[in-house]
């Protein structure tokens, strides 16, 4: 019997009847820290299978409108051409008219499908939660490393960052003081949701670090930092997106399950359900 995304019944997750695709990416080739980010995917479809599917606050089953889970897409170990490799791959899941959603693997992975929405549509915000800034021209040889992840959307979309803590000095010159919320900053402001949101143009690609929460609450990320986002506060941003944009795609990154300790993974679970939720169900 063939695997599906969180053990739905094989009807609603056959490629024809689904709206929503799930792309695996188990790459890790470029993070210098942490190791373990090609566990992800795996992980996490794990935790999704044993999580209940009914969504309480919504009264939903989001999972009734298909959900299609692609094999785990293995790339090539060079940088610049798993780009080039995950931006096919996510044109033709655009071109297949399913919603596209992806989970790493490190958060390189997402250049390629940054790019494959910038173009297809028009634009675009890309709205990045992380507790780095991911914006370096170039780290250890590449413009595609990990550390790098953002750089090319800072040049080419509308790049909104939440959640930030950190970031190399060489980095500075590149942030828009508009469009960056320093965790530290928003941490004991009230609204700060809608100001994000009122950032961004219609059309948004999301972009999720799991390092932008508190490692008090998600430990299982390569380069976890102090002083992160939290549970209710960032759903409730996720529902002011689906409710006032278009989010035409998203990706979680950065999750390495650890040892004996199944929160982070399940943690990711939930949020890509609920993300998941408030875009098909807007509540």
């Amino acid at each position: 019997m063939k695997r599906t995304y969180a053990g739905i019944p094989e009807e609603f997750a056959t490629f024809e009847k689904s709206k929503i695709a799930i792309l695996p990416i188990p790459y890790d080739a470029t993070s210098t820290y942490g190791k373990g980010a090609d566990f992800g995917p795996e992980a996490f479809l794990e935790a999704s299978e044993n999580m209940e599917i009914y969504d309480l606050e919504s009264d939903t089953e989001v999972w009734r409108k298909g959900i299609f889970l692609y094999e785990s897409m293995i790339c090539d170990g060079i940088p610049e051409i798993m780009v080039k490799q995950v931006k096919i791959k996510t044109l033709e899941i655009i071109n297949s008219g399913k919603f596209f959603t992806m989970i790493g693997g490190e958060h390189s992975v997402s250049i390629g499908a940054i790019m494959a929405h910038n173009e297809k549509f028009q634009n675009l915000s890309v709205l990045q939660l992380d507790a780095h800034s991911d914006l370096r021209q170039s780290y250890n040889g590449s413009e595609f490393n990990h550390a790098c992840a953002m750089h090319w959307a800072s040049k080419n979309t509308n790049l909104i960052q939440v959640g930030i803590r950190s970031m190399d000095i060489s980095e500075k010159p590149f942030v828009r003081p508009n469009n960056i919320f320093y965790a530290e900053n928003i941490y004991s402001q009230k609204n700060w949701q809608q100001e994000v949101v009122n950032q961004l143009s219609n059309n948004v690609y999301l972009t999720i670090d799991l390092d932008c929460f508190d490692p008090s609450i998600l430990p299982g990320t390569g380069t976890p930092e102090p002083g992160g986002l939290h549970w209710y506060e960032t759903l409730e941003l996720l529902k002011l997106l689906s409710k006032q944009k278009n989010i035409v795609g998203f990706d979680i990154v950065e999750l390495a399950p650890m040892n004996n300790n199944k929160i982070s993974e399940f943690f990711t679970a939930k949020l890509f359900y609920k993300i998941l939720t408030y875009i098909f169900n807007t509540i």
